[in-house]
């Protein structure tokens, strides 16, 4: 069983900062794609920002120069460090990421529970 769990979330005022953390555990054997998706109050869920097993890095054109995603391999963890927050980023934000499992052996895809990032003043 693999699971995914986000911490981090919060209430902030706009121009603040928040880090999500979004570790994996269980039977794993590698992860591929890590994601941060967003979804705010009567929106589609959509993507933030997603990081390859080698680091590469890509983002919404919307976060672009305010977030930043990294990862910790060795923790098994992806990383949002979200600077000069604005009230459009209200939302309930996801990890997703693309695991390789040992036991049974496949590869899934696996979601966070989601955590809350409120920016307003």
């Amino acid at each position: 069983q693999v699971q995914l769990v986000e911490s981090g979330g919060g209430l902030v005022q706009p121009g603040g900062s928040l880090r999500l953390s979004c570790a994996a555990s269980g039977s794993i054997s590698r992860i591929n794609l890590m994601a941060w998706y967003r979804q705010g109050p009567g929106a589609e869920r959509e993507r933030v920002a997603v990081i390859t097993s080698d680091s590469s890095t890509n983002y919404a054109d919307s976060v672009k120069g305010r977030f930043t995603i990294s990862r910790d391999n060795a923790k098994n963890t992806v990383y949002l460090q979200m600077d000069s927050l604005k009230p459009e980023d209200t939302a309930v934000y996801y990890c997703k990421a693309d695991i390789v499992v040992r036991s049974p052996w496949h590869i899934g895809n696996y979601w966070g529970q989601g955590t809350q990032v409120t920016v307003s003043s």
